[in-house]
């Protein structure tokens, strides 16, 4: 592209601003972890001066002295900002988590942004997740980039990286410079294939000089791929007829071209870069200043009223009706809750009163809301740093303090103009892990504990399971368990260990039996007396529980006649054998005996209770587990290995389909529940993090008898 200076960026210290939407970028940075995102934002952030330096290097891995604690414990878990200025254009980078455990801080990086950049490592090869994520942003048009990192690695291949991401990512994927190799293998500065320029960096600047002859012919190779593939995306129809017949095209004109594609989201150029020597960082700078769109270019979400009705499509217009969206939120133990928000319309004025709208994911425990909160100070975070702004633009991207009742994926706006951006589709998570308090203290702060991981953590979902009496932390998978146990007790105080989880088992008869139920109690006074027999017999299916009466003479007087039934019932809560509810069972009462003193309400219904344990005694009782039905989406490669696994996990395979023609298949299978409930974390390795699957209940069915002893025998145990 055209060659510009570096202009250095903000004094340290000082927050970046814009004066209008057109003077920022918002930008996301994807890819798989180790491919270089958060040394390249710090080596971004020393090139445009907003840190002083770029810090050593330990392990291969450049670390920063402004901030490095705070690196090292973001770096892979957390959504975080990086904000700089250059040539006039305030940047919000956003520094998203590499790991497939947290999709809610990379879907987070991505509503925030108007164009993702893929840094990709030359050293490693591209993942199926990535993969993924490109395969995201296209189905929404988001502009995109690719940079390929970690030049100055001993495993280095360009080549290779840029032939593996042209086939990851199809058409569209050319480069728009090459690495210039030392005579000693080492990368020491980038061949402009627009410019036909080489921009020297081996003696820690950039120096633009003519290119060598050795150059000549790999410049003329590529550049005519690179003109060919812009001129394609033109809206000048005459360009491609007159570069065939042989007319130089304008440089500029190739630009101009080539930054309005890229804007356009229908061009993807590929550049350079080594974080730890700055190679490359003016050129990526260029791209990210001059050829991704501005928020003003940017399409905004669909907008309604709290109740759903419907208004004006909004602009990013400094002067519109406010309207922004918390797309993080975290605790800091000395200011409180913060939150990262993105304004979509209008301006955000400093200690304003503001409407929270909910986000619609009260299923997880996150609540709706519909308040007004008055918000605290403003600020441009960086790193542990949070450095005050008195106000902040329509497409800017801001933190906020103290919003006590806002949570990730809240709407703010005017508390007399209330708005509700269209919720943003967040992945379901899907290892359930069952923990408990390890003291009584912890028991009493767990809930408070708890209340704030779920603000902070969208993908989370809390669940109290009112038929094993576990609390659950869905979550979207084992490490991210371990991050949240962790902040738990680092960050509040409370400490749970990880228990073994329970499926919701039911027990049914497996055939007709008599209970003999007698309760009978002398103390002194009244006593208790109660006895009763019933018949117990299968039902179909899902039929529930029913109760019938065929008594002759008055055996059981007729007002004890409900206690019965109401004992029955209270049993098959309680479980006949292993603890787990009874279903699909008739009762038939057939007997009995009373006295006229002692016999009450309560003694028929323990009569009633203690007929149905004896009944279980008399006969074999089924075990019944939950069924699920499983839809696995997976690449074509993985298919047999998916379905081979499935079978060991007593799964039916019931179908397979393909989905849309990028090589993936939906298989369908019904599994038992207590086969999948480390799923998510089998199917990533399985899959080598590419596969993504659903569960929906069907039914519950008998466990295989080998299955089923085992648990009784457990069960009988603990009871023991």
């Amino acid at each position: 592209m055209a060659d510009k200076s570096n202009a250095s960026g903000a004094a340290v210290g000082r927050a970046p601003s814009a004066d209008e939407p057109a003077h920022i970028r918002n930008v996301v940075l994807v890819g798989h972890s180790g491919a270089g995102k958060t040394t390249l934002a710090e080596a971004l952030l020393v090139a445009t001066g907003t840190i002083p330096r770029a810090g050593r290097v330990e392990d291969g891995t450049t670390v920063s002295d402004f901030d490095e604690a705070e690196v090292r414990q973001q770096r892979s878990i957390s959504l975080t900002l990086a904000p700089f200025e250059h040539d006039g254009i305030k940047v919000n980078l956003l520094d998203t988590p590499g790991y497939a455990d947290y999709t809610g801080d990379l879907r987070a990086g991505l509503r925030a942004a108007d164009a993702a950049l893929f840094v990709v490592s030359s050293a490693d090869s591209i993942d199926g997740t990535t993969q993924m994520i490109w395969e995201e942003c296209a189905s929404v048009g988001m502009p995109r980039a690719v940079v390929i990192t970690r030049l100055d690695s001993p495993r280095a291949d360009f080549d290779a990286t840029l032939a593996a991401a042209q086939a990851a990512f199809g058409e569209g994927v050319l480069p728009l410079y090459l690495p210039m190799h030392a005579d000693d293998g080492a990368v020491g500065g980038l061949i402009g294939l627009l410019s036909k320029q080489i921009y020297d960096y081996t003696d820690g600047t950039r120096a633009q000089r003519d290119p060598d002859p050795q150059h000549l012919p790999l410049i003329e190779e590529h550049r005519n791929a690179l003109i060919e593939g812009i001129i394609a995306e033109s809206e000048d129809e005459t360009l491609m007829e007159r570069y065939l017949g042989g007319e130089d095209i304008d440089t500029k004109v190739l630009i101009d071209d080539l930054e309005t594609a890229v804007a356009r989201g229908t061009f993807y150029p590929v550049l350079a870069a080594c974080a730890g020597t700055g190679l490359g960082m003016a050129e990526l700078l260029e791209v990210l200043t001059a050829a991704f769109p501005s928020p003003l270019e940017h399409p905004l979400l669909p907008v309604t009223r709290p109740d759903g009705s419907p208004v004006e499509p909004l602009t990013a217009d400094p002067k519109g009706r406010l309207c922004a969206e918390v797309v993080k939120t975290t605790t800091d133990p000395y200011v409180g809750r913060i939150s990262l928000v993105r304004i979509f319309s209008g301006t955000l004025q400093a200690d304003a009163v503001l409407h929270v709208s909910g986000h619609g994911l009260s299923e997880r425990g996150h609540d709706d809301h519909d308040v007004d909160e008055k918000v605290g100070a403003l600020s441009s975070p960086l790193g542990k740093a949070q450095r005050p702004v008195p106000h902040a633009i329509a497409g800017d991207i801001v933190a906020i303090a103290k919003l006590a009742r806002a949570e990730t994926g809240d709407t703010l706006s005017s508390k007399d103009d209330p708005l509700l951006v269209h919720a943003w589709e967040m992945p379901e998570p899907l290892l359930p892990v069952a923990i408990q308090a390890k003291s009584k203290a912890d028991e009493d702060k767990l809930s408070t504990g708890l209340q704030r991981i779920v603000a902070e953590e969208p993908t989370v979902r809390l669940e109290r399971n009112v038929e094993t009496h576990q609390l659950v932390l869905w979550c979207m998978g084992e490490a991210h368990a371990d991050v949240l146990i962790d902040r738990l007790k680092t960050k509040y105080g409370v400490e749970v260990e990880p228990v073994e989880l329970r499926v919701q088992l039911r027990e049914t008869f497996a055939g007709p039996a008599q209970g003999h139920g007698r309760h009978v109690k002398q103390s002194g006074g009244h006593g208790q007396f109660a006895v009763c027999d019933v018949t117990f017999e299968p039902t179909p299916s899902g039929s529930g529980f029913e109760f019938l009466v065929k008594i002759y003479g008055g055996s059981v007087p007729n007002q004890f006649i409900p206690s019965v039934e109401k004992g029955i019932r209270a049993q098959m809560e309680h479980g006949a054998a292993a603890g787990y509810p009874v279903v699909d069972i008739r009762a038939t009462l057939t007997d009995g005996k009373a006295h006229s003193v002692d016999s009450s309400d309560m003694a028929f219904q323990i009569a009633g209770g203690l007929s149905l344990k004896d009944a279980a005694e008399k006969t074999q009782v089924l075990l019944l587990e939950p069924v699920l039905e499983i839809a696995v989406l997976v690449a074509d490669d993985y298919v047999g290995a998916v379905m081979s696994d499935l079978s060991t996990r007593r799964g039916r395979v019931t179908g397979t389909e393909p989905v849309g023609n990028n090589g993936r298949t939906l298989v369908r299978a019904e599994v038992p529940e207590i086969e999948v409930t480390r799923y998510a974390i089998d199917l990533r390795s399985l899959s080598h993090g590419t596969g993504t699957f659903t569960r929906t209940y069907q039914r519950h069915e008998p466990m295989p008898q080998h299955v089923a002893q085992k648990v009784l025998a457990e069960a009988g145990t603990k009871s023991a």
